[in-house]
């Protein structure tokens, strides 16, 4: 099963929409395997957003990430990056589809509520930079056998 960071940024922190968030994903069938509230500092955000550091946006979107707490979530499913990428909907808020988290509460491309790691190899980066072994819950989730097929578990 693939893993996914989830981040509650500071606005969808503010407006309350964090069970709205997990209320989502659980009703999907993905598994919360790690939560925590958390200040993003300068060490992590300069990792996390190492492809922006050269954009003129990139004091103001720390700066904004910074602000309050964010709510850090990994959660586990089958192709979950790429399903949770869908249920978030795109970066412009404004241009989101409806039914997306994003098409449903937000209309900034900056205060988009949520940020999900955007590939396996993005989301182990972002898991490391986030949660430590003793933070990750590995957990049976009985209900498995109601979202998946045996042959899906497989693959």
């Amino acid at each position: 099963m693939e893993r996914s960071v989830v981040l509650v940024k500071p606005d969808g922190v503010q407006r309350g929409l964090i069970g709205e968030v997990i209320h989502r994903f659980e009703r999907k069938g993905l598994k919360l395997v790690g939560m925590k509230m958390i200040s993003l500092d300068d060490a992590i955000l300069d990792e996390w957003y190492a492809h922006h550091k050269d954009k003129s946006f990139f004091p103001s979107l720390k700066s904004y990430m910074k602000s309050f707490p964010v709510i850090a979530m990994l959660w586990e499913g089958k192709d979950s990056v790429a399903t949770i990428r869908k249920l978030i909907g795109i970066t412009k808020s404004r241009e989101a589809e409806p039914g997306t988290i994003r098409g449903d509460f937000a209309m900034s491309q900056q205060y988009n509520l949520i940020h999900a790691s955007e590939d396996l190899t993005v989301a182990k980066k972002e898991e490391a930079l986030i949660f430590k072994e003793d933070e990750i819950f590995p957990w049976e989730k009985t209900d498995t056998s109601h979202i998946y097929l045996d042959e899906e578990l497989k693959s």
